[in-house]
């Protein structure tokens, strides 16, 4: 797996997702995790992600799952012939509910750890983009808002790491940084084997190398 997942944004060290990525490397960008705010806010999100990568000199386009999300699973072939046009994904924060729902409803989760494992595929992204990767969901009700999901809400995480991410934490300015600790604590006293992220922290992932930086 190649995998960059940060506690926020790019994080401290966006030149380790650089890295993974070949050169000018074409990246979709899914911001469906913040498909419940305001559409104008949800714009200004998404100008604002591909304005980061494309700094870095990555080719970001959005990738909008609502576009699939009437056809869904059935038609999921038609998602992951279009994912394979790119080097890579750009996952955006927000509720990880939300993003959750969305991956079902376009059929994404159908195939998307598979693609995920493989080595010529990049999975990178930032809070929720990172939290969804996880076995299960549960614990990210005390800080994610499940009555914002308009469709089916799962509590499944797509499997692909055997931890959950708990990002933003001892991260002073980070509006969830109170909520997070919760969420902290929740996994703690449960047993669930977790990774704690702090704001500029990244999860970094190439085959069998595996990094916090």
């Amino acid at each position: 797996m190649k995998l960059y997942l940060s506690s926020f944004r790019l994080g401290d060290h966006p030149e380790r997702l650089v890295a993974l990525l070949p050169e000018a490397g074409r990246v979709a960008v899914i911001c469906n995790a913040v498909d419940a705010v305001d559409p104008a806010v949800r714009r200004q999100a998404v100008v604002a992600e591909i304005e980061w990568l494309t700094a870095l000199g990555l080719r970001p386009e959005e990738l909008d799952l609502r576009s699939y999300s009437e056809r869904g699973a059935r038609f999921g072939q038609d998602l992951r012939a279009r994912l394979a046009q790119y080097d890579g994904l750009w996952v955006r924060g927000g509720n990880a509910f939300v993003l959750r729902s969305a991956l079902a409803a376009s059929g994404a989760d159908q195939f998307l750890a598979e693609l995920i494992r493989s080595e010529s595929f990049v999975y990178a992204g930032y809070s929720a983009g990172a939290c969804v990767l996880a076995p299960s969901l549960r614990g990210l009700e005390l800080c994610d808002d499940i009555t914002e999901v308009e469709g089916e809400l799962s509590w499944d995480g797509l499997g692909v790491l055997d931890e959950a991410i708990v990002p933003h934490l001892n991260s002073p300015g980070h509006p969830e940084a109170e909520l997070v600790e919760k969420v902290l604590a929740f996994y703690q006293s449960t047993g669930v084997r977790h990774l704690p992220m702090s704001d500029g922290q990244a999860l970094v992932v190439d085959g069998d190398t595996r990094e916090l930086v």
